[in-house]
């Protein structure tokens, strides 16, 4: 009985440290997911702001409260609270805002959306999304685009403006609806 008695007591402290070894392990393995989870959770920049010069000398700042780093692609960069000054060598700035954006480290180009304002001189166009891009020299405003000048207040679906040129289209979607033009007064 005694043999059985020490048996049965080896037994339950062998089963105890096995369990208390097992149970240590799983824990350890709980805080090492837990700390890969942070760091997954640990790709939002504050206060971001990115600068860039062409070979022609124009300069290109975008600053936002927020940034986000896409976990597929490094190198793309989902903002809030976006600003963005374009400073063309020979032309005044262009003042850019948007609650929301998508920003290329690479080729600097920007996608603008949610309540984007763009001012340039007395000029300024509101709209829901802007595509700009650095390389291709371009900006594509569209979704409710209002245009406004010291004279005049311009309804349309786009406008494409060449950043180097200046010059600027004008259309709609539909080939039925037309841009529609008011004067101040």
């Amino acid at each position: 009985m005694k043999k059985i008695t020490i048996a049965v007591i080896v037994i339950i402290i062998l089963l105890l440290s096995l369990f208390k070894i097992f149970y240590k392990k799983k824990n350890t393995l709980v805080d090492q997911i837990s700390q890969n989870e942070k760091t997954y959770s640990t790709n939002i920049i504050e206060n971001v702001k990115y600068s860039s010069k062409d070979s022609k000398g124009n300069q290109y700042i975008i600053t936002a409260d927020e940034g986000e780093i896409d976990i597929n692609n490094s190198n793309i960069i989902f903002l809030k609270n976006v600003n963005g000054i374009i400073k063309l060598k020979n032309a005044n700035k262009i003042l850019i805002s948007s609650d929301f954006g998508k920003y290329n480290t690479i080729n600097f180009d920007t996608i603008f959306s949610q309540n984007v304002i763009i001012n340039y001189l007395q000029n300024q166009i509101k709209g829901g999304y802007l595509d700009f891009s650095i390389l291709r020299n371009l900006m594509i405003i569209s979704r409710n685009v209002i245009y406004t000048d010291t004279e005049n207040t311009l309804k349309t679906d786009v406008i494409e403006i060449n950043i180097e040129t200046k010059d600027a289209k004008f259309f709609m979607y539909d080939n039925n609806n037309k841009v529609s033009i008011k004067k101040k007064k």
